[in-house]
């Protein structure tokens, strides 16, 4: 049966049923919202199971979508979403129509679904990879990048229009110019790489509202990476940072666009990566940056870093910025806990408020993360935290714990680990000072059904004490290499 729309009156999780359901809180824990729960029940994969949100914000806007009913080798199946007109106050859910054949699409599976709004068309975009299987058991084989898009506020959607095809293309990510001074203004970009060709990076431009899109181009020195989170600057100059590889691990790198995504520059080093993959089988394998703006159009990029540890123990989460998108700041650490805690921390998902800037630029960062990094599957506690600065970064609050702790065995497991999601999401809704991460919580297995829901927290953005951390110099380059098929990470 298709699940349909349905409006919910959602209840406000509290402590107390939060216990019940199996996942503690800490008393000053924000407070959380459900927001959506897996409905499918074909045999092939795992529910009830929602992992991997992401969400954007405009005006009193949120949308937020995310994969459900996982499968172990790839993708769900299909792509869900929410959306609140209130500031996060009171959600809806649905089930995103003509992707998979679960709701009358062409493909088999869906994955890595990003959220865009294009305010000069007034279309909301999810993007997601449209997966063909073959096989036996079915294995992802050709994989597309679609767009579903919204008219009507994120209500209601169309079925899925094609972006890019040809290939194993993986870890798309879309955003639009929503800058009137902007001579490209309602153009919308899409970032993905073909894993095929050891993930080249490619981009491709709507100037429609995501009703058609442009041959996908490579970056100037034909680069390769993955995970790349497209911003775009009032001046319509497009930045995006992404993970790179090189002879010693991962890098972050960033190339730009200066003329509505005609061509697209060489990449340049944002820093190197050093990176600790956290123990337990978790699925966290590539340090994925998460990037966003500010007013003045200021870039922000943090991604898990493991420099400041002694022997790479653990991973604290860093930060860079950059105005033009070419020349980054020295690294900084984000100081949630000292050096020698222990603490592992990993996937964050960053949001600026897009009214502030500057000195007082205001930044929510929710992370996952371990108490002790040095655990198994059966001991470690997955727990979710969150910090807040209003000065950009240049001092950050105490550390607040969302969810947790919880058990990686309450997750599906997929080919790469326990899985809630290669990335999470932070907004913030202009001028609010409340930051809404959505993010994925688990509670123990009814027998093999598990309960993997989407949770939407509010959280107040705060001043914080404990100042930022710079490494001593600049994380050196290291040689380029071409690792073809790195990561097929969908």
């Amino acid at each position: 049966m298709r699940p349909r729309w349905q409006a919910r009156v959602l209840l406000i999780v509290t402590v107390a049923l939060l216990l019940a359901l199996g996942t503690s809180l800490p008393a000053s824990a924000a407070s959380l919202v459900r927001i959506s729960t897996d409905p499918y029940t074909n045999p092939d994969s795992a529910h009830k199971t929602e992992v991997e949100p992401d969400t954007f914000a405009f005006g009193n806007t949120i949308v937020s979508a995310f994969q459900v009913g996982r499968f172990f080798n790839g993708g769900a199946t299909n792509t869900g979403f929410a959306v609140s007109h209130d500031g996060g106050r009171h959600w809806k859910h649905g089930f995103l129509p003509g992707i998979t054949v679960a709701e009358g699409g062409p493909y088999d599976r869906a994955s890595d679904p990003t959220v865009a709004y294009d305010a000069r068309h007034r279309v909301w975009l999810i993007s997601s990879l449209g997966i063909h299987t073959t096989g036996s058991p079915p294995a992802p084989a050709v994989v597309d990048v679609v767009v579903n898009r919204s008219t009507d506020g994120g209500r209601t959607w169309s079925g899925a229009v094609v972006v890019a095809t040809g290939g194993f293309l993986d870890k798309n990510w879309t955003t639009c110019d929503n800058s009137r001074s902007s001579p490209f203004y309602g153009n919308c970009y899409t970032e993905f790489d073909n894993a095929n060709l050891g993930d080249l990076i490619l981009m491709s431009t709507s100037s429609d509202g995501g009703a058609s899109w442009g041959a996908p181009k490579t970056t100037a020195d034909g680069a390769f990476g993955i995970g790349g989170q497209p911003v775009v600057q009032r001046d319509g100059r497009v930045v995006v940072p992404i993970n790179g590889f090189s002879n010693t691990g991962f890098t972050v790198m960033s190339f730009v666009s200066t003329n509505g995504g005609a061509s697209w520059s060489s990449t340049v080093l944002v820093s190197n990566a050093p990176y600790r993959r956290p123990n337990g089988n978790v699925r966290a394998p590539i340090p994925l940056p998460s990037a966003e703006t500010d007013r003045r159009g200021k870039v922000y990029v943090v991604w898990p870093d493991c420099r400041f540890r002694t022997g790479c123990s653990a991973n604290d989460l860093v930060l860079s910025t950059s105005t033009d998108g070419l020349t980054w700041s020295a690294v900084r650490r984000v100081p949630i806990d000292p050096v020698t805690s222990g603490v592992d921390h990993f996937v964050p998902g960053l949001g600026v408020d897009p009214r502030s800037a500057g000195r007082s630029a205001r930044l929510g960062l929710t992370y996952y993360f371990y108490p002790n990094a040095a655990c198994t599957t059966a001991t470690c506690q997955l727990n979710v935290g969150f910090v807040s600065s209003t000065n950009g970064g240049a001092t950050w609050t105490r550390p607040t714990q969302l969810a947790g702790p919880m058990r990686l065995t309450w997750l599906p497991l997929t080919s790469q680990g326990y899985m809630f999601g290669d990335y999470i999401s932070t907004s913030i809704v202009a001028r609010s000072r409340k930051a809404i991460p959505v993010i994925e919580i688990a509670r123990a297995p009814t027998g093999s059904t598990l309960h993997v829901d989407t949770f939407a927290a509010s959280v107040r953005l705060r001043h914080g004490h404990a100042a930022a951390e710079q490494t001593a110099s600049r994380a050196a380059a290291g040689a380029r290499l071409r690792v073809p098929g790195t990561a097929r990470s969908m």
